[in-house]
């Protein structure tokens, strides 16, 4: 895990490598002290990013946290106050026009001409673009319509889509052409349970075919099934980031304990480095909770040997780790509904 201002942790740190002969540093993003300021409002504040190639990336974090500014630098529609932006191994937005051809975004919500059908939206963006073959046009838009499950509705005016069905059209116009990069900002808005399982598997696809995805997202489940990293920001800081496990090693887990021997096995547990609550009394003996940092925490098969040595009769063992979920809590003691 990195926190923010900190080092690196093992995953990160072995990203930023220069991998032999490419002269790469293993990320397709990266920033340095990225800051933006609005006036006398610090929107993000020195913010290290690291995203490793070939990453399902989780940007999490509360409403007015700074992702949605965050990713506007990253894309050069938003100027940084202070620090650096590097996207597919090139500075921002120095070289913009060369970045951007491989990368695919979908930010703040789609936007299209309502009147037109999903398929003349998209022939319209596509031709929109100087790096797009008019050529394969048609062949493209159809390609990525069916991706996304919109070939039914595609010869439909977009004034009747739904907003799960606009959200799919802005998927499929970022993915007209091959993308070594996906952008999405809250890419399942709107959508019904069958329409989220199916960006799910898209996201999976895409990252499956060697492109990096960055998913900024309030939605802690979907990022835990399909993300292998994530970030974590708070009030315009990034807070922690990191592979997935080491974010939840790095939170606390809980030992639930059923015995008759209550105090026998709090003197083991405290010897073990875990911190016992006072016991609940059940049926068959006293329920014990203890705590200790995932990191410290050992083997359970360890623990219950542990307790049998010391003559602790086990009737129940169960270990429960920090979901992501809570994690995060711990890190913003906030949820995601309140705004900064």
């Amino acid at each position: 895990m990195t926190a923010a201002g900190g080092t690196a942790g093992p995953g990160i740190a072995a990203a930023r490598t220069t991998s032999a002969g490419n002269g790469t540093t293993g990320l397709t993003i990266e920033t340095q002290g990225l800051t933006k300021r609005f006036g006398h409002q610090l929107a993000v504040d020195n913010v290290d990013l690291a995203v490793p190639h070939g990453a399902v990336f989780g940007f999490l974090g509360p409403n007015g946290s700074g992702k949605t500014t965050t990713i506007r630098m990253l894309l050069g529609l938003a100027a940084a106050s202070a620090g650096t932006v590097s996207v597919l191994g090139l500075p921002m937005p120095q070289r913009l026009h060369e970045v951007l051809p491989r990368v695919g975004a979908l930010v703040e919500g789609p936007a299209f001409y309502p009147f037109l059908s999903g398929t003349s939206n998209l022939h319209r963006l596509d031709a929109a673009s100087r790096h797009a073959a008019p050529a394969t046009r048609t062949a493209r838009v159809a390609a990525a319509l069916e991706r996304v499950g919109l070939s039914r509705a595609a010869g439909k005016r977009v004034h009747a889509y739904s907003l799960g069905m606009k959200q799919r059209l802005g998927i499929a116009n970022a993915l007209l052409s091959p993308r070594e990069l996906l952008v999405l900002d809250e890419p399942t808005n709107g959508l019904d349970p069958q329409g989220t399982r199916e960006v799910r598997s898209l996201v999976r696809s895409l990252a499956a075919d060697g492109a990096t995805v960055f998913v900024s997202s309030h939605l802690l489940a979907e990022v835990e099934q399909i993300c292998t990293h994530a970030a974590i920001m708070s009030a315009g800081r990034l807070v922690a980031q990191g592979p997935l496990a080491e974010l939840r090693q790095a939170g606390e887990t809980r030992i639930r304990l059923l015995t008759p021997d209550a105090g026998a096995a709090s003197e083991v547990l405290l010897r073990l480095g875990m911190s016992p609550g006072r016991g609940t009394p059940e049926p068959d003996g006293d329920v014990l909770t203890a705590v200790a940092a995932a990191s410290r925490l050992e083997a359970p098969e360890d623990i219950v040997a542990e307790l049998v040595a010391a003559r602790v009769r086990v009737r129940g063992f169960a270990v429960e780790r920090e979901s992501l979920e809570e994690r995060f809590v711990a890190l913003t003691g906030e949820g995601f509904d309140i705004a900064q």
